[in-house]
């Protein structure tokens, strides 16, 4: 194992950027993950970045297999939507307009 490996990097323990709670949406940065429990912001969060969490989304946002999806941090939903969100991973299923989650493989 080289000298400088600090850990395998699928669960990051990071500064809430904003209050979340377990099963919740974390965007810092460019890291974009899934808090493993509630934090307040600024306190200790493990962000889950790998694996396929369902997510709550838009309700007229349709997704195809393989779709790219973007998390809106301002209405806190999944979105098919590029402009002004965050790429948070891609659809494992398809997702129709009126149903309320979407199954995400996060970028991880």
């Amino acid at each position: 194992m080289a000298k400088n490996y600090i850990q395998p990097g699928d669960t990051l323990t990071i500064p809430a950027p904003a209050t979340v709670a377990s099963g919740g949406v974390v965007i810092a940065g460019d890291i974009a993950g899934i808090a493993a429990g509630d934090a307040a912001s600024g306190a200790p969060v493990d962000v889950v970045t790998r694996g396929v969490f369902a997510l709550p989304k838009v309700g007229t946002a349709a997704f195809s297999l393989g779709a790219k999806v973007y998390w809106n941090s301002t209405s806190g939903l999944a979105t098919a939507t590029s402009s002004g969100n965050t790429l948070l991973g891609t659809a494992i299923a398809a997702a129709g307009s009126g149903v309320a989650t979407v199954k995400v493989k996060l970028l991880g």
